[in-house]
Order: structure tokens, then sequence, then C-alpha cells
């Protein structure tokens, strides 16, 4: 967020935890882009702020949340001392959540991070919430890289290997008809808290249904290495699909990830390569 729109949106978020009966005299940015996460003190809860338009996507996420923290599903659990809802203020969606300390210093080992990506798989299975299809999301993508006022800083080359990849991928991964479920939609590391519970899983406003293989693409490659039943040439294809779309993502000039335009640059030199090592069919099985 922009520096006024941020200090806004904290004075919302520890409004809103006070008028809670929640002390919240301090605000400890945790995450700043397109959403800001705050842990407020000294109540200690994590605040995640959003703007008001996006108020259907955080009254999803803690339907989702609740659904699967009642399957026992390793989800970061809402704040429980104030009702799981979403709340309004100053034109922001405030949600409030279990503010979890930080374990551990190293990597979480593959194997572990692959387990608990499995016990969420399970749970979503279970809950079977309805969502929307990952390729509606790759379809997002689509548009943003043939809208030129959206994205006017991505050049023509780039914008026509994006644009290859994208439609090629979706159709090469839609057309092996793998069995598809509830997912996470972005459970990348960060999303997942190394916590004194164990690994946590947060971020639900992306769900949506695809292989399991969709999902795994977000996590390094030792993880899929663990994770049971992995259809490897599905998971390529995602990998390369993934990559596409988070790239797409940094060159909307909405777009608040830090360093971003950089990372844009580089994730696109990354998608070439890849697309070089695949040969001129990009995605084919």
């Amino acid at each position: 967020m922009q520096a006024a729109e941020r200090e806004r949106a904290m004075a919302a978020a520890m409004a809103t935890a006070s008028s809670l009966g929640l002390a919240a005299d301090d605000a400890i940015v945790l995450h700043d882009s397109n959403k800001l996460a705050l842990r407020l003190l000294p109540c200690d809860v994590l605040a995640r702020v959003a703007p008001a338009a996006e108020g259907t996507m955080a009254s999803f996420e803690i339907e989702v949340a609740r659904r699967l923290g009642e399957c026992g599903s390793p989800v970061a659990a809402l704040e429980p001392r104030a009702e799981p809802r979403v709340h309004e203020r100053d034109g922001f969606v405030i949600t409030l959540w279990t503010y979890y300390e930080p374990v551990g210093s190293g990597d979480v080992p593959a194997a572990e991070v692959a387990d608990a990506l499995a016990r969420l798989h399970a749970g979503m299975r279970a809950a079977d919430i309805p969502a929307r299809r990952f390729t509606e999301r790759i379809e997002e993508a689509q548009v943003l890289v043939a809208d030129r006022d959206r994205s006017p800083a991505l050049g023509d080359d780039d914008r026509e290997v994006l644009a290859g990849a994208l439609r090629d991928l979706r159709r090469t991964i839609t057309e092996r008809g793998a069995p598809e479920q509830f997912l996470h939609g972005e459970p990348h590391p960060g999303n997942v808290l190394s916590t004194k519970d164990g690994l946590l899983f947060i971020d639900f406003e992306t769900c949506c249904r695809g292989p399991v293989e969709f999902d795994l693409a977000h996590q390094p490659e030792e993880v899929g290495e663990h994770y049971p039943d992995v259809d490897r040439e599905l998971l390529r294809q995602c990998r390369i699909l993934v990559l596409a779309m988070i790239t797409a993502w940094r060159w909307d000039r909405a777009d608040q990830f830090p360093d971003g335009r950089r990372l844009g640059t580089e994730w696109l030199g990354q998608l070439r390569a890849e697309l070089d090592h695949t040969g001129p069919s990009t995605a084919s099985g």
C-alpha cells in the first residue's frame, strides 16, 4: 500500500480491534503489498486489511478457514476472542486471526511440508467447498497480458511469450483430464507458517478447484518428490504454468508486490528458459 493508505489501514485495524475489547495501541507491519498484514499489540492479534472492494473475497476466506478448522486441517485459526466475520471501517475490510510466534530458523524439511499439504488437501476434500476452477485464474492472467492499458510496461515480445505460454499450458493441462478437487490455490512457502503447533497454512482467498499438482507447483521441487501419487509430467506442466501466471501479475500497473518489476523481469527470463527447454509445443505431454 502507499504510505498514506497504509497509515489509514493501520488505524482502521487498531480501531476495529479496540471496538471489540481487544487492546490495540500499536501495529507492526508483517507484510505489505496489495493487502496489509499487521500484528496488533498488546492484544497480540493478526489483522489482515484490504480495500473494501475485496470484502467478498475476505468473507470467502473466513468461511474456508472456519470449515477447514472444523475438519482438523493444518490451517491458521481465526481470532477466538472476536466474532468470525469481516469488519468494515474507513474504506477497508479487516479480518482478525490468531497470531503465531514463528519457530525454527532453518528450512523446513520437504517431507514435512509435503505431509502438511497432503493433510490440507484431505481436509479440503472433506469440506468440498464450492469454488471457481483454476482455469478462471489462468484466464485472469490472460486478460491482464492482453490488456496493454493494464500492463503498459510489458514489451511486445514478452507479451507474446506470456500469452502463448498461458494459452498452451491451459489447454494441455485441462486436456490431460486429471482428477480435480478443492485447492488452496497459492500454497507457496510464504503462505505456510512454522509454529509450535506445526506447519499451518494461511491466505485462502485464492482457493479454487483443480488437480493437486497445481498446488504442488507453488512449492519447491523437493516437496513434490515426497507427495504421494503425483503425476510428474502434469506437475512439470503446472510449474511452468504457475511461473507464467506469477510473472503476469508482476506486470500489472496496479501491482504493489515488493520489488515486483525486478521479479517480473527475472521470471520472464526463467520462463523463456523453461519454454526453450521444453520445445516449441511449450507443454506437450
